[in-house]
């Protein structure tokens, strides 16, 4: 009869804790936290890909005769500063690091709109069809930052409001779910859409009047 007591008395705990849990934000607390991971994790993933395609765009655009040097440069450059940044669990964390981190990118993604515009004033490259396929590519990996980007501020959003609502605001400080840094509100426009590139070349001027 004791062991009964004991058993049910345990199970009613067990369930009691199992309710307490989920009534206090914990259960939704895990779930968001791994989706600002793996959102996070997205965006790395992307900005990687578009890092490994510059390299075979530079070494193209560098086969073009009296290129934009001072164009090119800033590409390497921006790259290079953008990749040199450590990626860590810590730096989502870190407001001032992901600051950083965010101006690297776009410095990189500048340089790239302005790398092909500039590639327009050149024939040979237009025609190249290597150099118009990494186009494509890098392209499509624009907007699959956007999109990376965009999931990972919705999913920062949903778990901060979690983290500072009532009553699960009192789990995230027994439980350590601190406030998540997001991308700031400088650039937030910049990261809502890719990078607007112009591919078409200017139309000459009308010819004046002749009087």
């Amino acid at each position: 009869m004791t062991r009964m007591f004991q058993r049910t008395s345990l199970a009613a705990l067990v369930l009691a804790a199992s309710v307490g849990l989920s009534g206090c934000g914990y259960n939704e607390f895990q779930k968001l936290d791994e989706s600002v991971t793996a959102s996070w994790s997205e965006v790395l993933s992307q900005y990687q890909r578009r890092a490994d395609l510059i390299p075979n765009i530079v070494n193209t655009v560098k086969g073009e005769a009296n290129f934009e040097q001072e164009t090119l440069t800033k590409v390497i450059e921006a790259r290079a500063k953008a990749t040199s940044i450590q990626v860590t669990p810590e730096l989502a964390k870190d407001p001032e690091a992901l600051k950083k981190f965010q101006a690297a990118q776009g410095e990189v993604s500048s340089a790239l709109s302005r790398l092909l515009v500039v590639s327009e004033n050149y024939p040979n490259l237009k025609a190249n069809q290597g150099f118009q396929d990494l186009r494509v590519q890098l392209e499509g990996t624009e907007n699959r930052i956007t999109v990376a980007r965009n999931r990972y501020i919705k999913s920062v959003a949903e778990y901060n409001v979690l983290a500072r609502s009532f009553p699960s605001n009192l789990t995230a400080k027994v439980m350590g779910y601190e406030v998540k840094p997001n991308f700031t509100v400088e650039n937030a426009a910049a990261i809502s859409t890719a990078p607007a590139v112009s591919f078409d070349t200017a139309k000459p001027a009308a010819p004046a009047a002749s009087k």
